[in-house]
């Protein structure tokens, strides 16, 4: 991991968490609700940051927003919007956070190109 990767990462996650906040109705939402959003957003970017799993920069960014994104669904099932069923919004909440950790990735590893280097090797 470099201080570089890390850093972008993890901005670009509270970015996605604040994206994720207002697209979701920010201001209307009780303050527990926009608290669970931002922070299970930008748990991802710090994931991303952090994580030596070296595969495809796209498949790494889907698989650990899917995985961060898991626990905090079921959460998200608790409470769910009148348009979602309790498994609809489980299934969105997934979905989007495997777009969120792909667009992180994209930003990073390509845009940035902050690369993962394993300084033990």
């Amino acid at each position: 991991m470099t201080t570089k990767r890390f850093i972008i990462a993890c901005l670009m996650g509270i970015l996605a968490g604040l994206v994720c906040v207002l697209i979701s109705g920010g201001g209307k939402l009780p303050l527990k609700v926009i608290a669970h959003i931002f922070t299970s957003r930008a748990l991802i970017g710090f994931v991303i940051g952090i994580s030596g799993v070296q595969i495809n920069w796209a498949l790494h960014g889907l698989l650990m927003g899917l995985i961060v994104s898991v626990p905090s669904g079921f959460s998200a099932m608790m409470n769910p919007p009148a348009q979602f069923t309790k498994w609809t919004m489980f299934i969105a909440w997934i979905v989007m956070g495997a777009i969120y950790g792909f667009l992180t990735e994209l930003v990073t590893s390509v845009v940035f190109k902050a690369k993962y280097q394993n300084k033990l090797a």
